[in-house]
């Protein structure tokens, strides 16, 4: 197997649902041995977050939702019931030889049961303790639940997302998966990183504190930094760029297409290859301002002319010619599309945990390192999984390991 870039850092994942397990799961990716805390019988809550199901050897629905094999490959699952003084002994000692924490309970939730960073902070000095919550660890909205759709709606994100009010289906949309969820995880792993890093320096770890809230006014990027620098509230638009033009979906002969137009040089290309060299010159349309300024006409006319030809001969037409299109895809068509099967970014990883489900369908880590680059060890785990392994790693014999089990704990 070989190197990875995380070898050796012990994380203790104490997270469910999206955020966390997003975040450790780049870790794991990146070769940490994260160990997953889940409660007995029921688990993290997206295993339960079906259909879809994942299927057994004979094609059939199991119980298991795909949602949680999203963000739990190259985890190990140990199963603890928190409740009882004995978990939380089992878990203070995980953490007591872990790097990195990462949980997502309500802000004080661990307190109650000794998990809280002051608590394993005496512990282990040295751990990273990332919590990541709704609103973050202070403020009037500090005490409420936070959750990926909630957090886009009162970010302004819904307000930037959709078609006008004006037009036919107007109105806040959603992005179509839990966009702040996953930003949260990427930045909180990037976090966690650069705790590592200035550990090496000073021997401490710290806390923490990412909130989904944070996230998603940082990610308006562009639409937020208008807001702030104008004093104008961006609108909805469709598929529309704010900034640039053409910049959005047209319609085809056969369907649509999306043509991302970035400068002058690429209109210009754009105009020559469908014909209308004479747009590339008109005033209203020889610079990106003024194709912004513009939009509605020139639309108008690049649409009666998309629908001249199919989404394919449009795409053959303007790929030599550096003028960036392509279709609209399913996620049938994208995985078929034959540059993601070369990049390899569907992978099959095997599974033995007894339940039937021989091997589970990934997406591939994007994390491209030339020297270690992720190792996909483990397929996402089944509930409890490892328990007892996990247990023998903290000294554990097999009478205790079934007194645990007896008594409820594990």
């Amino acid at each position: 197997m070989p190197p990875t870039s995380l070898h050796g850092l012990r994380v203790l994942d104490l997270s469910r649902v999206l955020a966390g397990p997003w975040c450790t799961q780049i870790l794991a990716d990146l070769g940490a041995d994260v160990v997953k805390v889940e409660r007995p019988v029921v688990g993290d809550d997206t295993r339960h977050w079906g259909p879809p199901f994942l299927q057994d050897a004979d094609g059939k629905d199991t119980d298991q939702a795909t949602y949680f094999t999203a963000c739990n490959r190259n985890k190990r699952s140990v199963t603890i019931d928190m409740a009882t003084t004995e978990g939380q002994a089992l878990i203070r000692q995980m953490a007591a030889d872990s790097d990195v924490l990462v949980e997502n309970f309500k802000v004080g939730g661990l307190q109650q049961y000794g998990l809280d960073y002051a608590s394993l902070k005496e512990l282990n000095p040295r751990l990273i303790y990332c919590s990541i919550t709704g609103f973050g660890q202070d403020g009037p909205y500090a005490e409420r639940a936070g959750y990926d759709l909630l957090i886009q709606a009162s970010s302004g994100m819904m307000s930037i997302t959709g078609r006008a009010d004006s037009e036919p289906g107007g109105g806040g949309m959603r992005v179509g998966v839990a966009l702040t969820d996953l930003f949260t995880g990427v930045y909180a792993s990037t976090a966690i990183l650069a705790a590592l890093n200035m550990r090496h320096s000073t021997g401490q770890g710290q806390y923490i504190d990412m909130a989904l809230l944070d996230v998603g006014m940082a990610i308006l990027a562009n639409q937020g930094a208008g807001f702030l620098n104008t004093g104008k509230v961006p609108q909805r638009q469709g598929n529309s760029h704010p900034s640039l033009a053409p910049y959005q979906d047209f319609p085809t002969a056969d369907g649509a297409m999306l043509l991302a137009v970035g400068n002058d040089g690429q209109f210009a290309r754009f105009c020559q290859a469908a014909g209308q060299p004479g747009w590339a010159s008109d005033p209203r349309f020889a610079t990106n301002t003024q194709r912004v300024l513009n939009r509605t006409a020139l639309v108008a006319a690049m649409e009666a002319v998309t629908r001249t030809r199919s989404t394919a001969e449009w795409t053959a037409l303007l790929e030599d010619k550096a003028v960036p299109c392509g279709p609209i895809n399913n996620l049938a068509q994208a995985f078929a599309d034959p540059q993601v099967q070369a990049r390899g970014l569907r992978v099959e990883l095997p599974r033995d945990a007894g339940d039937g489900i021989a091997q589970i369908a990934s997406v591939a880590s994007p994390l491209r390192l030339a020297d270690a680059p992720p190792v996909l060890r483990h397929a996402p785990p089944a509930l409890g999984q490892h328990t007892d392994e996990v247990l023998r790693g903290l000294g554990m014999d097999v009478e205790r390991i079934a007194a645990l089990r007896k008594a409820g704990v594990v």
